[in-house]
């Protein structure tokens, strides 16, 4: 058998392969979009049936140079996690940990401060209205934190996570700090986190214009989020197309 060949069955037969190569190319696909912030922000992905067992990024690694075997299994019932020698990041333990252990719909969890997401949360009302069709995808699908209370560590993450508990609150603006997305899958989750920030570059602008914004009824708006969370296959696509691309140009990747 041959040195390559041997190198890809070993790889293949780490633990949740194929969950660990969808989470890196999210992330280095976060990079090229330039929404990631140096070697901050997480992303993380449940494994087990309820939801405590996770994947998630190794501490101060960039987004762009994250493969399938870097990504760290981790307990968010292990009282000892902080305390390996592979620790995360402890904000990131905070944070997602918190999360895995007390919002067991969200299986996949990608926090940005990505510009324009973190501009919204920046202002006195970080609600985004209905303005057009992408804003309309979170129409009573989000929620503000307006109590930032430091550092995501362990009492900050607990307290952030109980907001997140309503299923179908899928995007938690972070006041004057960033953006939490959940969803049901890695492809989910990156979906709905390109689209808010797009969603949040269009309203920031429109802003700029000084002049009056034209926003949908919330009966259209409920309509246009509805059938959006109805609507076949995008979100998988989507990754899908994305890791095409990653396969020409990086296929590192994948190891």
């Amino acid at each position: 058998m041959s040195i390559a060949r041997l190198q890809k069955e070993t790889l293949t037969n780490l633990p949740y392969y194929e969950e660990r190569v969808d989470l890196a190319a999210a992330f280095r696909w976060t990079a090229r979009l330039n929404m990631h912030e140096a070697v901050a922000n997480h992303f993380s992905l449940s494994v087990n049936e309820d939801g405590t067992k996770f994947l998630m990024n190794p501490n101060q690694v960039h987004f762009s140079r994250i493969k399938a075997s870097d990504l760290l299994l981790i307990d968010a019932n292990d009282p000892d996690t902080l305390t390996g020698p592979n620790a995360p990041d402890p904000t990131a333990w905070g944070l997602h940990g918190a999360i895995h252990r007390n919002v067991p719909h969200a299986r996949c969890a990608m926090h940005v401060h990505s510009i324009h997401a973190t501009v919204l949360a920046s202002l006195a009302d970080s609600t985004l209205p209905p303005i057009d069709q992408n804003s309309a995808m979170f129409f009573n699908r989000h929620v503000v934190d307006a109590y930032y209370g430091g550092l995501a560590f362990e009492e900050e993450g607990e307290r952030c996570s109980q907001l997140l508990t309503d299923p179908k609150v899928k995007v938690m603006v972070m006041g004057n700090h960033g953006v939490m997305v959940i969803g049901d899958t890695v492809a989910d989750a990156f979906n709905r986190m390109f689209y808010f920030e797009r969603a949040a570059e269009t309203y920031i602008k429109a802003l700029w214009t000084g002049r009056p914004l034209r926003t949908l009824s919330d009966a259209i708006a409920e309509k246009a989020a509805s059938e959006m969370d109805d609507y076949p296959g995008q979100a998988e696509r989507h990754l899908a197309e994305l890791k095409a691309i990653l396969d020409e140009d990086e296929p590192v990747y994948r190891s």
